[in-house]
């Protein structure tokens, strides 16, 4: 049986992160994809890519609507290997922190957490108020990854998507899915 992996999608900016990442997860005949996105990430998705809807619906296995809060990933019965949110915004992070679960995204980070599976949250804001700072903070206390994308240059990037991609296989390596590996050398 394929390994499940869950990713979400807010409205925070890095839509071009969760292409990249759908992409490389269906590169990988041992995962099967879920995606959640919120109004916001197809909203985004619209202003930093020339993706559609249904084209990135057609990167990922399985699909689900944000509104249906009685879908699988609901449920910790429904078995996944763990859950990212790429991009995560901080309206994400406050709710998932809170443990306000209104629509199938943030229920399913819930159950992520009651379940003990790794959850990954790939923020996106900047600066980072107090607020910000406190909730994943609090997060990461209770196992989160908070891992927003930062910017390497060790690899010697050339382009903006090299910078995506590596990003990418990081967030890959929390789940033991990275196929490329950045590793410094040292001095």
């Amino acid at each position: 049986m394929k390994k499940r992996l869950l990713v979400g999608m807010s409205g925070a900016s890095g839509a071009p992160l969760t292409v990249e990442l759908l992409r490389q997860l269906q590169k990988n005949d041992t995962v099967e994809s879920h995606l959640i996105m919120t109004r916001g990430a197809e909203l985004t998705l619209r202003q930093e890519t020339d993706i559609s809807l249904e084209q990135i619906r057609e990167l990922a296995d399985i699909c689900y609507e944000n509104e249906n809060i009685g879908a699988r990933p609901a449920s910790g019965s429904f078995e996944m290997e763990g859950m990212v949110i790429v991009p995560c915004s901080m309206k994400t992070v406050a709710g998932i922190v809170s443990g306000y679960s209104d629509n199938l995204l943030l229920r399913a980070a819930d159950v992520t957490l009651k379940e003990n599976r790794k959850l990954v949250l790939v923020a996106r804001e900047s600066p980072l108020n107090t607020i910000h700072l406190r909730n994943m903070y609090e997060l990461s206390r209770m196992g989160v990854v908070i891992m927003p994308p930062m910017l390497t240059y060790y690899h010697r990037p050339q382009s903006v998507e090299e910078c995506t991609a590596h990003a990418v296989q990081r967030i890959l390596r929390q789940f033991g899915l990275n196929e490329e590996t950045y590793e410094w050398e040292g001095i």
